[in-house]
Order: C-alpha cells, then sequence, then structure tokens
C-alpha cells in the first residue's frame, strides 16, 4: 500500500513537472549578465508570449547592461537595459520583439522577408536602404506586429495606438495565419 502511495506521488510529481516545461515559452538561450530577477524577467516574458520561441533553434545570448540607450538584436545575440527590465512587466513587450528579430534572422528566408515587407507596409526588409525611418524597415514591423499578436496583454508595451503603429501593420490572427504558413515551409534543422 505505501508502495502504491509512493508511486502514485511520484507519477504525479513527474507529470507536474512536465507539464509545467511543455507551458513554456521555448527559446534557445544563455544570459551575459543581468541579475537573477533581470533574468527571471526575460524569462517572464518570453513565457507570457504564445507564440514558440523554440522555433529558434540556434543558440542566443542575451546581454543585460547598464545604460544602454536602446535594446537591438544582431544575429544570435540581443541586448537589453538593465534598467528597463527593472520596470517588471512594461519590459516584456520589448522583450518579445528583440527575440521576435532573432526569428527573422534565423527563419525567414528571402522570399518571406520580402513578401513580409510588401504585406507589413515597409520600404525596405532591415536597414539595407540608408536615410529610412526605423519604422520604414519591415523588420521592425514584423518584430513588433509579432510581440502584439501573441501577447494581446494591456501591459504589453506593443499594443498599437494608433493606426501608424509598427505592431499595427497588420492584425494579430492574420498576422498568426501568416506566421504559420511561412514557418511551415521552412526546412527542417
Amino acid at each position: 500500500m505505501a508502495r502504491l502511495l509512493l508511486s502514485t506521488i511520484a507519477c504525479a510529481l513527474a507529470a507536474g513537472l512536465l507539464s509545467n516545461a511543455a507551458l513554456a515559452g521555448g527559446g534557445n538561450y544563455s544570459f551575459a549578465g543581468g541579475t537573477a530577477a533581470e533574468q527571471a524577467q526575460v524569462r517572464n516574458a518570453l513565457d507570457a508570449s504564445s507564440f514558440d520561441w523554440g522555433f529558434v533553434r540556434e543558440p542566443v545570448t542575451i546581454h543585460i547592461v547598464p545604460g544602454i540607450s536602446t535594446s537591438y538584436s544582431l544575429r544570435g545575440s540581443i541586448w537589453l537595459d538593465s534598467d528597463l527590465l527593472d520596470a517588471g512587466r512594461f519590459s516584456w513587450g520589448t522583450v518579445q520583439m528583440e527575440y521576435a528579430q532573432q526569428v527573422h534572422f534565423f527563419l525567414l528566408d528571402d522570399a518571406a522577408r520580402a513578401q513580409l515587407t510588401a504585406t507589413l507596409g515597409g520600404k525596405d526588409w532591415c536597414y539595407e536602404t540608408p536615410g529610412l525611418a526605423r519604422g520604414d524597415n519591415a523588420c521592425e514591423r514584423f518584430a513588433a506586429t509579432l510581440a502584439w499578436a501573441y501577447w494581446q496583454s494591456p501591459d504589453n508595451s506593443m499594443k498599437p495606438t494608433s493606426r501608424s503603429d509598427w505592431s499595427a501593420a497588420m492584425a494579430p490572427a492574420k498576422f498568426r495565419a501568416l506566421a504559420s504558413q511561412l514557418f511551415a515551409q521552412q526546412p527542417a534543422v
């Protein structure tokens, strides 16, 4: 009887641990810098989104540093301001937007980028034409729209407030449908 009870408890604990892992936002990332609380804000931000960050299989290093004027991304690396992360949930939209840049770096081919540039109303994909405003670059519209489409919370700083906002480039449901289609077309890694 005691064995059966212990087995039942062990199975319940294992199921609980596995189900929590299945709900995680995924992603293959590590941290360079930041406090435990700041790193937790990044994890919470990615977990809040319904997007599966695990699509990005390549490793991403998330640098958390104080005093940078704006968060930004390069292929395989994200830089986030520690002061922004200290603001809590307000930072989550930015975290998601920067990880969405990794999605475009690793998952989109030239055909998908061209389609998204036209669909999202960009003038260029990503800083290829000098002198364009940041919002004219479709990669910024893509990342902001992804952040909003998969976490439609009033707390999301990517929530559009006007039709000209980057994240208003496409209705969330239409964007999610297009994203599913684009990512289904990508070759398996």
